[in-house]
């Protein structure tokens, strides 16, 4: 029952991102996607790091930049050069690569077994959104799916060293150093790269607290938490609910029309995070020799 409460808890991170798409067409400004990414990162990772009251020490002020660069900067920047880009179901959906990716890198940083359900999974879930992305007849943007693809290699990257690097502090310390230092990485190149923001509507600065508050600060304590807890296959899997959430959003609030291949596609994703969190219940395929660790 534990292990069931911890996936329902960590599946509402994935299933909230996918709102970020429509947020980011509906409500924030056009052609700002490394100071949207600032400005949800920076406010969500002071606010959290006001009630933490704990800064870093010693090896872990360079390991939370890494980190943070991995799970916000970059990943950020790119998810909303994606979104900005792409259709909203679309843009979630290129990142279906990701649970494959940690699935591999899992194996060589973590020395966890790749077991066979968490490939299948895996696989799966390319399949099902592959079906959600061939169900609508939009043309893709080339930079659009190259962000959303070296996002989604980023984002894995960060799952599993946030899997290996547990810090001795509470999960929302953790969350607010990650989420500020990917926070101050990113204002820098916001200066540098971006002209400065227009005058923001009332409108704008809804969709950034909601990007910040509910889609940074309460979602990654509730990922962070489901990573430190469950084997990096199951929660990988769970970000397939991404890009089903992006497409139901379009469908309930753009009404966005919904094909037969689509809700195949919807199927098969759903199939493919169920049978993800099986992964940790079946014997693996490829094993090491050492014993996996999760820490330092």
């Amino acid at each position: 029952m534990k292990r069931q409460l911890d996936i329902i808890v960590t599946a509402l991170a994935p299933l909230i991102w996918g709102s970020t798409y429509y947020v980011t067409s509906e409500y924030l400004p056009a052609g700002y996607p490394i100071t949207m990414a600032a400005l949800r990162a920076l406010p969500a990772g002071l606010l959290l790091l006001v009630l933490a009251r704990q800064l870093p020490s010693g090896v872990w002020w360079g390991r939370i930049f890494v980190l943070g660069a991995l799970n916000f900067t970059l990943f950020w920047t790119l998810l909303f050069v994606a979104a900005y880009r792409l259709p909203g179901g679309i843009a979630a959906t290129v990142g279906a690569v990701q649970p494959l990716i940690v699935v591999f890198l899992a194996s060589i940083a973590l020395r966890t077994p790749i077991k066979a359900t968490a490939v299948i999974a895996a696989i799966t879930g390319v399949i099902g959104v592959g079906l959600l992305v061939l169900g609508g007849s939009v043309s893709l943007d080339p930079i659009g799916l190259a962000a959303g693809l070296a996002g989604a290699i980023s984002m894995a990257g960060g799952t599993v060293l946030t899997r290996k690097w547990q810090p001795p502090v509470p999960l929302l310390t953790f969350t607010a150093w990650q989420l500020t230092a990917g926070g101050l990485l990113l204002v820098p190149i916001a200066l540098l790269l971006e002209p400065s923001l227009p005058s923001l509507s009332s409108q704008n600065i809804a969709g950034i607290a909601f990007l910040s508050i509910i889609g940074a600060s309460l979602t990654y304590i509730l990922w962070f938490r489901g990573i430190a807890r469950l084997e990096p296959g199951a929660v990988s899997a769970l970000g397939f609910l991404s890009p089903l959430s992006a497409v139901l959003i379009g469908w309930v609030m753009l009404e966005q029309a919904l094909t037969t291949w689509q809700i195949i596609g919807a199927g098969t994703v759903l199939a493919a995070v169920l049978l993800g969190q099986f992964s940790g219940h079946f014997r693996p395929i490829i094993s090491n020799i050492h014993t996996p660790h999760t820490s330092n």
